[in-house]
């Protein structure tokens, strides 16, 4: 099996790059140069070149706010790339692993976690462009696999915990919001679950988040609370940031259906940040 990343900048690739090298598969990682998802030629020219038997579509626009002015920019990545992506696998009879977001969901739902069966209504361009990237995939080719994400954190700088790290540094007390709740997931963990989907021959699409639930401000507080950091952190409501993108104030999704599937545990949102904070050598037990 050879693998093909797009992506590879990103923390998400980062993981599966780590996982696939200690796993000695064979996979290619090229850069964006020489492997452009929003360009047709350049994806059939890269699957043609790499022969892939699996692709993992790495590659996303998730400049939330900033995706309601450049909405062009966000569809080419977050949809069109996806669709040139998945015409080239089915082309190659390889198979598609693509990863969504929570925010396809405008967080109305009142009765539980999100499942997949739930109708999508996203709020915001960033999410439209998602939730139009997935129904692509699953259009283009049967051999897919669509994962929707959610607060993703992991090797990088485009996460939470390392924006709220480096706030701490430069401020006396923090604002969070304490009124968004979400799962965050944690990018090892999303890795290994996919290969494992990947070995049982699993398609369709599905959440694949930690397990739990909490805010933004629960989430900072137990950052602080794991490294001993000793700052105040004042709960505020999200709508005193001015965000140009609304946000759903409720887009927690379920990892039932997965789980039982394949027959695991995924870790908690709690142990997947405890993991993270070891790994990058921040937390000493």
């Amino acid at each position: 099996m050879k693998y093909l990343i797009a992506g590879r900048n990103g923390q998400l690739a980062r993981a599966f790059i780590r996982r696939l090298e200690e796993r000695a598969i064979d996979f290619e990682a090229p850069d964006e140069y020489h492997f452009d998802i929003t360009d047709q030629a350049s994806v059939s020219h890269g699957v043609d070149s790499y022969k892939p038997d699996v692709i993992i579509n790495c590659a996303a626009y998730n400049l939330v706010d900033k995706a309601e002015q450049e909405r062009d920019k966000a569809f080419a990545v977050n949809a069109t790339g996806p669709r040139y992506l998945s015409r080239a696998a089915a082309k190659r009879k390889a198979f598609i692993v693509h990863f969504s977001s929570d925010y396809v969901f405008d967080g109305q739902k009142e009765n539980g976690l999100y499942s997949e069966n739930d109708a999508a209504n996203p709020l915001n361009e960033y999410g439209r462009s998602k939730l139009k990237g997935e129904s692509a995939v699953l259009e283009e080719t049967d051999k897919s696999l669509v994962f929707r994400l959610s607060w993703v954190f992991g090797e990088g700088k485009q996460n939470f915990i390392h924006k709220l790290l480096e706030w701490t540094k430069n401020n006396e007390y923090l604002k969070i919001a304490c009124d968004e709740f979400s799962v965050p997931t944690y990018t090892n963990n999303v890795a290994e679950i996919t290969l494992k989907a990947l070995e049982q021959g699993v398609t369709g699409l599905y959440h694949l988040t930690n397990s739990g639930f909490c805010s933004r401000y629960e989430w900072a507080q137990a950052v602080f609370r794991d490294l001993r950091i000793n700052k105040f952190i004042r709960p505020v409501t999200s709508d005193i940031f001015n965000f140009p993108a609304r946000r759903p104030k409720f887009s927690a999704m379920s990892n039932d259906s997965l789980s039982r599937l394949l027959d695991v545990r995924i870790p908690s949102w709690e142990e997947g940040v405890r993991s993270y904070l070891r790994e990058r050598k921040l937390l000493h037990e």
